[in-house]
């Protein structure tokens, strides 16, 4: 099972704040632990989303908006993917991560699981998603693992 642990952004992550060092050694500290423990899958910060853009769609049609996008309570700063055994190995992980604006000050994480393929149900679709991942080995082992 896969989970991604989202940091929500803060007005400081949107301004490009740098973390302290403290803190960066703190992230390293528990992301070794999650590399020992094989769990480890992806982790990285995100830039501000004034470096960031969207697509909107209506239909066929595509407009790209250019960021800064004002809600930064509705941002991802960052994130952290790992592969758990179970749901309850997943949120003693999280337990463990470290406040990601350093401490004493208020941050939140959102963690959700990802959809293996199997998730999915059988379709054409699907299939062709297998298919895709394998004849490109990255795709299947970051995008859709097999069980």
């Amino acid at each position: 099972m896969r989970f991604m642990i989202m940091v929500k952004a803060t007005k400081d992550t949107e301004a490009g704040a740098k973390a302290e060092d403290k803190l960066f050694h703190e992230m390293a500290a528990y992301h070794e632990d999650l590399a020992k423990a094989g769990v480890l899958l992806d982790g990285s910060g995100l830039q501000p989303s004034s470096k960031g853009w969207r697509i909107k769609y209506d239909g066929n049609k595509r407009t790209l908006i250019d960021g800064p996008f004002t809600e930064a309570k509705e941002l991802i700063a960052g994130y952290t993917l790992i592969q758990a055994k179970s749901r309850e190995e997943a949120i003693e992980w999280t337990k463990r991560f470290p406040n990601p604006m350093g401490d004493g000050k208020a941050a939140e994480i959102e963690v959700r699981q990802l959809y293996d393929l199997e998730d999915l149900g059988p379709s054409s679709a699907i299939e062709r998603f297998r298919e895709l991942a394998m004849r490109w080995p990255r795709l299947a082992e970051c995008t859709y693992p097999q069980s």
